[in-house]
This record gives structure tokens, sequence and C-alpha cells, in this order.
């Protein structure tokens, strides 16, 4: 018998296939949006020159430059720079930065029509977005992911200022329409597929164990996961391998669903804390903690991690966590992201006393990158 659950999915257009770059201008055009900041990261310029032709008349503005973990004085200008060219919308085509800029934008420039009014802003901690009415609408993103950081199908936001960053969730900031281009992905550096899949994967293994997990999340999750090892694996094999990428791209569309639904928990909540703090790279940081922190959690949801162990064809999801991420090339330890021992201390103290979990021992262990 199946126990009572409430499950929340959110509103998005999804379009995936070889060539889908092709369609972002008449994903636009179904939004109403008449003047577009378009948005990439250094690596998409020649797609996001591409896209810039295709909108002809409704382009209206770019920006170029992006950071990780959206740093608050980068987000103040991009506000600033939507405000001049008159932006409707945005196109953002990149990873995780990319999108998390035209979120913070989206944010806090409400089309006036809609009302304004922020919702859900949490101090180092995400809310899930099932918790979140539609605080009027902020400008229309168009996504295109070119990684597999998941960003684009959920409302949750972050912004880094001080060494702290802020996240919340936000139902303005949930992209309307998402197109999923491999081609765009192809090229993309192994090291840099690895992490982001390490990125991916956290998404699915913990939204099975969060507050708001259900039995429709742990189906995505295991689903999600299936795809990313095995597109992973294919692509460590051929790197131009199409088919692999874009089965990437449908795990991670997948996980980041699945997350969107069931919020996140303890693994995210010490991610940002050591991205805030120590400015570590997102997906790397993932790869490091994640085999962790699914060590400790796991064993809370047997059902979910047995169907997750079937998925990754491994008999133990930490340890089987641990060996993919090696076997990939991507860093397991902090200590091989720069963080120093005394630091991962640090941020344990600082984070233990919200927790009943012994972060210390988790931190210690990602920092020295035990198995």
């Amino acid at each position: 018998m199946t126990e009572p659950f409430t499950h929340v999915g959110l509103p998005s257009r999804v379009v995936l296939g070889a060539g889908s770059l092709d369609r972002v201008a008449d994903e636009v055009g179904l939004l109403g949006v008449e003047r577009v900041l378009l948005i990439a990261t250094r690596s998409a310029r020649d797609s996001a020159d591409l896209v810039e032709r295709s909108l002809g008349d409704r382009f209206a503005g770019r920006i170029d430059e992006v950071r990780q973990h959206v740093p608050k004085e980068m987000a103040d200008a991009a506000r600033a720079k939507a405000r001049e060219v008159g932006a409707t919308g945005i196109v953002a085509i990149g990873g995780g930065s990319a999108i998390g800029l035209a979120k913070a934008i989206a944010l806090t420039t409400t089309n006036a029509a809609e009302g304004d009014g922020l919702a859900a802003r949490a101090g180092g901690s995400t809310a899930s977005t099932a918790d979140v009415g539609a605080a009027g609408a902020g400008l229309a993103i168009v996504a295109v992911p070119t990684t597999y950081s998941g960003s684009e199908m959920t409302a949750v936001w972050g912004e880094t200022e001080g060494g702290s960053k802020t996240t919340g969730t936000d139902l303005r900031v949930l992209p309307k329409s998402v197109v999923y281009d491999p081609v765009l992905s192809r090229q993309l550096p192994l090291k840099v597929t690895a992490a982001s899949v390490a990125n991916a994967l956290a998404h699915c293994v913990e939204a099975t164990w969060t507050e708001k997990a259900d039995p429709i999340n742990d189906v995505i999750a295991v689903e999600a996961a299936r795809a990313l090892r095995e597109g992973l694996l294919r692509v460590l094999e051929s790197s131009a391998d199409l088919d692999a990428r874009s089965n990437l791209l449908y795990g991670a569309s997948l996980a980041g669903s699945a997350m969107a639904s069931a919020g996140t928990g303890l693994h995210h909540k010490l991610c940002h804390l050591l991205g805030g703090m120590y400015n570590l790279p997102h997906a790397e940081t993932h790869a490091a903690v994640l085999p962790q922190v699914t060590r400790v959690k796991a064993p809370e949801v047997p059902r979910a991690k047995a169907r997750l162990e079937e998925a990754l064809q491994t008999k133990d999801l930490a340890t089987g966590l641990f060996d993919l991420f090696s076997a990939a090339g991507v860093p397991t330890s902090l200590r091989e992201l720069g963080l120093t021992e005394e630091q991962a201390a640090e941020a344990a103290e600082r984070f233990q006393a919200s927790t009943s979990v012994d972060v210390r021992e988790i931190l210690h262990r990602a920092w020295a990158g035990e198995r």
C-alpha cells in the first residue's frame, strides 16, 4: 500500500533534440516577449551570436560575462542592464552560472502588470518550491543549458555577497521554456562534463531523502540516475557521442525536476556553505561531498537507496557514487579543490549547530577523500 503523499510539479515547457537551438526564437515568440536580453557564457558565444541574429528586432541587449555563485555586484549590474534596454524577457545560454544570472534579474525585475513582492527568501538554505506561491511574474526566461546543472528546471535562485551565499525559491525565476540541444554540449570537455554530471546526480540522490520527498520524486530520481550513468560512461568512451549527450541532458532535466519538487537538504546546504565561504567550484564540490553525505543519509530511505543502487549498478550507493566520480576523473576530495583542513573544520563548526548529523566527520572525510 502506498502511503499518502503530496507531490507538486512545476510548469515548464521542454524542447529536446539536436538542432533545437534554431527553435529559441520561436519559443521567445510563443511567450510574447518583444525585447530580449541575451546572456551567454564565454564558451557559448558562437551559439549566442546565432540566437541574436535569429531574434531580429526582438534583440535588445547582451551580457557575455557570468561567474559562479552569482556575486551580488554582478547581479546588480545585470538588473541595471535589463532596465536600461527595456527587456521584457531573457534568453540564457550556458551552464548554471548563466541561468543563475538570468534568475537574479527575474527575481527583482517584475513586469508591472503582474505585481511585485519577493517569496521565500532564505539565508543560506532552500525551501521547497511546493511552498512558494505565485508572487507575480518576473521577466520570462528561455533557458538553453549547455551543461547538466539542472538549474533550468527549478525555481531555486542563489546570490553571493561577502563570503555568504543566500538561496531561496520563487516561481518568478523558473524558466518558462527550456531548450536542450545536445549539439551545444558535444564539445564540452570531459572534465567539465563529468563534474556537471556529479552535480546532476546530487540533485536526484538528495531528492529521495528530503522532507518533501515522495514516491513520484523517487521514480523521477531513479530514472535520472540511470540516464546520467549510462550517458556518462558512453561519453567517456566517445566525447562527441550525440545520443549520449542527449541522454545526459534528459537525465539532468529529470534530476532538476526531482529536486525542484522535493527541495534540498543537508548535502546542498553544505555545498552552498562551502561555495559561499571559500568560492569552491560548484560541481566539483558536489562530487567530493555527495558520497560522504549519502553514506549517512541514504540508509534512512532504504527503498529509494536500493532502486538507485540498481540504476547505478552498484551494491552500495555511497561507494558507487565515489567510484563513478573517481573513474570519470572528478576530484573526490575537497583538498584537491584547494580547501585546507582548517577551513573544512571551520565550515563544520559553523554548520554543526543547525543539525544533529555529525557534520565534522562528513567534511573531514570529504576533505580527505575517503572512499
